[in-house]
């Protein structure tokens, strides 16, 4: 019953997220608003909906650290998986703009929440700080889009088209229905998935954090799994990296800037090991992200593999915690005194060698 019950809640979201974009997105092209500003907002905020609502939904259930761990989990899960399987795809193109400004504004908003987390929770103020800069960041990307090459304007069209006359969706009530069916559908699926995913925490014997930052991240994650992997095969590759970074500080800003102004007076309690670990992890992959992104500025097959495999230890890490497993000494040492330096300098060595490379003429 659990599992269907989170099959069913997954479901819901990742159904829920598409006609909320959808019906949003052709709701504002009607009103005469651009491809770009769209794409920009609606459509690459939309793919974060899932986490809003479990989010939100688990802070009124009193599972804190469902909604915090899910944002974090997110964010790692988006980076070393997401971006690990489309590289693997295809080597993903990474766009000037991301490396000046999107990683930067990532990196800065991993490093707020770090600080604002540091008395051991989110209160309501943390919370209307997050919320408050992401709408001036959403602002700041439409009057920036102003600025915008044709070629971008044109990319962004081509993603997001108005509805053709006569289509199903042209009409205002269409549009309408389409926002609050998706609007339901998050909030029922949402409800699902946390109640589930409490259960699967008391059944394993994990506590609720670990599920947040695992099962329930993957599954919210699935939109951007969906967006990112479909830009890789369909030749798109800088959206496909533009979406995951835009995701990201839209989870921090939004997730848990929402999640803290619903928590009222009581905050949203940080678990130690949260504050210890997961998050320190979120702003090292965060920070990887630059020499990963400026070696070249693509994302190589080698690198998506290197993504995947940290992925892979990270979850192996949370479960044997978990268990406190006997094996986890060891496969601690191994991977801080050899694969992490290892990683380290294989990244600098490949950074270095791309900028000594004379520039390319085309």
């Amino acid at each position: 019953m659990n599992l269907l019950m989170f099959v069913g809640g997954l479901v819901l979201l990742v159904l829920g997220a598409n006609a909320l974009v959808r019906g949003a997105s052709k709701l504002a092209l009607s009103f005469g608003i651009s491809p770009l500003v769209v794409g920009l907002t609606i459509v690459a905020f939309g793919t974060s909906a899932p986490e809003v609502a479990v989010s939100v939904g688990a802070v009124l259930d009193g599972n804190a650290d469902i909604a915090i761990g899910n944002v974090v989990g997110s964010n790692i899960f988006n980076v070393l998986f997401i971006l690990g399987i489309s590289a693997l795809i295809a080597p993903l193109i990474v766009n000037i703009q991301l490396i000046r400004q999107e990683v930067p504004i990532m990196l800065g908003a991993s490093l707020l929440l770090l600080a604002l987390g540091l008395d051991g929770k989110l209160s309501f103020l943390d919370g209307a700080l997050l919320f408050t800069l992401l709408v001036a960041y959403t602002v700041f990307l439409v009057v920036q889009s102003r600025r915008e090459t044709q070629a971008a304007k044109d990319e962004y069209a081509a993603e997001v088209k108005p509805a053709e006359v006569g289509a199903w969706d042209d009409k205002l009530p269409m549009q309408l229905l389409l926002i609050v069916v998706g609007l339901a559908a998050l909030v029922f699926g949402s409800e699902y998935l946390v109640t589930a995913a409490v259960s699967f925490a008391k059944a394993m014997g994990v506590s609720d954090l670990v599920i947040g930052l695992t099962i329930v991240a993957a599954g919210t994650s699935m939109p951007e799994v969906a967006t990112s992997i479909t830009a890789a095969i369909k030749g798109e590759r800088d959206i496909a990296v533009g979406n995951v970074v835009g995701s990201n500080t839209f989870n921090i800003l939004g997730c848990l800037g929402l999640s803290g102004l619903v928590s009222g007076d009581m905050g949203l309690v940080m678990a130690p090991s949260l504050l210890a670990f997961d998050i320190w992890v979120m702003l090292a992959v965060a920070l990887a992200c630059l020499p990963v992104f400026m070696t070249g500025r693509e994302i190589a097959r080698w690198e998506g593999a290197v993504f995947l495999g940290y992925y892979v230890a990270y979850v192996a890490y949370l479960i044997m915690a978990s268990q406190q497993h006997a094996a986890l000494p060891a496969f601690s040492g191994v991977m801080m005194s050899f694969v992490v330096p290892i990683t380290i300098v294989t990244l600098v060595v490949a950074m270095f060698g791309s900028r000594s490379k004379p520039a390319d003429p085309g």
